[in-house]
């Protein structure tokens, strides 16, 4: 007899799934960054990884998510061949990825923990939301045995935007390949987390295997203690070593840690080929696993509260700036890697809005809002439930506003931006001749920075959602200067000197 799994029960597994992933971190991630913040010589990359595990602490007590940024939605089902599904009495009898799909929007749209919705139809043209974050992306695979078997994932954008792939030739290192990539990503995947190689195949194998690795557990020291037993176990441990010699860090500060682990899984090859994938995941980690075996829908235990390390941060060193009328100068006496919090207004915008302002600007129109003096967030945060003034509300990937912001800066009067991660070099020189200041929040500590934010309102285009004009209260919101009015920026600086000491001085991996 086969096993019949019923339809419900899969919907209502990938729900539970999904809303467990927003506010869970596995248990072996947390386990894996707080050694790696025990260890931490850098300052700047001990206070941001810190910030991640209170984060991570505070979204499993409140059931929120971990991350603004809640995520493509990805499920990797293994159907036994003894096992079949069974539609409801009445109604339609959905397809595996049908089923998938009603799993993800009512997850999204879960009335006590609304998830952001972040996928567009008309990817290359209107680019319209969901609002529900359908569809997923499913791949299914049909395996021995009478049960079903089920990974789900949610990956933010600003890791998947950093994902490599390359055709290399049959000679070529693949260490010497995924060293001169790596440092391309600079911060936006959020480091640190882990790396996961895909090698052979076809080019949509090596990506797929990537993808699947990233849902195994982190035990990179497991195998440290044992040794490798595989020419896949020999990279492993290489990569994980030289990547984390480079220097770059938690959020690219500059420290001992930018990987947690590394994966690789191969497949056999063309003789002609060595095409090889490079997939990051971000500090963000979400997945979870579960099996129907026809008893029911799937039960995922909660970890213990004591899974987490308890820490506070320290705000000691922090710099203390009131914004709501500061002068450019007096911002720009901030210096690169300066801790600060900030108190008063400040805007948010993002890529529709950046790109629908300097449109305005080239017709001639008035803007909406004057940003003269004015800091804008890059952010796009999960909406309020409760008492939330909003929902988690982490920065963004600044790089993405690079295009627009020599015309921010030099049209609107525009003096200071927030996001993460770094600048690319024009944008850089744009804030030294204009004497601006950028700064960064953690990336994976939305939660955290949400609680900063005391008052919020809607104040242009509204039409783009999320992606709308507010203006926020802030309250002691934790940032760092990563760009100063000078044009020094800590996302060079900092990997620089601990790629030298890191160099220099024996560093032991516990």
């Amino acid at each position: 007899m086969p096993t019949v799994i019923k339809q419900e029960d899969f919907i209502a597994s990938v729900a539970d799934a999904f809303q467990y992933i927003s506010y869970y971190h596995p248990v072996d991630y947390i386990k894996a960054l707080h050694q790696a913040y025990q260890k931490e010589q850098s300052p700047a990359a001990k206070d941001a990884m810190a910030q991640i595990l209170i984060n991570s602490r505070m979204a499993a007590e409140g059931h929120r998510p971990i991350c603004q940024d809640t995520g493509i939605c990805i499920a990797f089902i293994r159907v036994g061949m003894d096992a079949r599904f069974e539609g409801p009495a009445v109604g339609p009898r959905l397809t595996p990825e049908q089923m998938v799909n009603e799993g993800v929007r009512r997850a999204y749209t879960d009335v006590n923990n609304p998830l952001r919705g972040s996928m567009l139809i008309d990817p290359d043209g209107k680019r319209k939301n969901t609002t529900d974050n359908t569809p997923g992306v499913t791949h299914i695979e049909i395996v021995p045995g009478d049960k079903v078997e089920v990974i789900v994932a949610a990956k933010g954008g600003g890791s998947e935007n950093k994902s490599k792939f390359a055709m290399l030739l049959p000679n070529d290192n693949i260490v010497d390949w995924v060293l001169s990539v790596v440092p391309t990503m600079g911060a936006d995947w959020c480091p640190p987390g882990m790396l996961s190689l895909g090698i052979g195949g076809s080019p949509e194998k090596a990506m797929l295997m990537a993808k699947w690795a990233m849902m195994e557990p982190l035990n990179i020291h497991e195998l440290r203690a044992r040794g490798p037993a595989s020419r896949a176990e020999e990279l492993r441990l290489e990569i994980y070593e030289k990547v984390n010699a480079l220097g770059i860090g938690a959020q690219g500060l500059g420290g001992l840690s930018t990987v947690l682990d590394v994966k690789v899984t191969d497949y056999p090859t063309h003789a002609a080929s060595k095409p090889v994938a490079l997939l990051p995941n971000c500090a963000a980690m979400r997945h979870a696993h579960f099996v129907l075996d026809g008893s029911g829908p799937a039960v995922l235990e909660p970890p213990a509260l004591t899974d987490w390390p308890a820490l506070t941060q320290d705000l000691s060193t922090c710099k203390r700036v009131n914004i709501d009328g500061i002068s450019k100068a007096q911002l720009g006496e901030l210096r690169s890697g300066d801790r600060v919090l900030l108190s008063g207004k400040i805007l948010t915008g993002r890529d529709a809005a950046h790109r629908r302002l300097v449109e305005m600007m080239n017709r001639g129109e008035k803007l909406p809002v004057d940003f003269t003096g004015r800091i804008i967030y890059y952010v796009g945060p999960v909406n309020p439930v409760r008492d939330e003034v909003v929902g988690p509300a982490g920065p963004t990937t600044a790089s993405r506003m690079d295009k627009f912001t020599a015309d921010m800066l030099e049209r609107t009067g525009l003096i200071g931006m927030i996001g993460k991660s770094e600048r690319g070099t024009a944008t850089v020189e744009n804030i030294k001749k204009n004497g601006a200041t950028y700064f960064i929040a953690v990336g994976g500590a939305a939660y955290l920075v949400s609680k900063a934010i005391k008052a919020s309102r809607l104040v242009a285009f509204e039409d783009l959602g999320m992606e709308a004009i507010y203006e926020f209260e802030v309250k002691d919101m934790p940032v760092t200067v990563a760009v100063d009015s000078t044009g020094t920026a800590v996302h060079r600086t900092g990997p620089q000197e601990w790629r030298t000491k890191i160099g220099k001085v024996p560093v032991v991996i516990v």
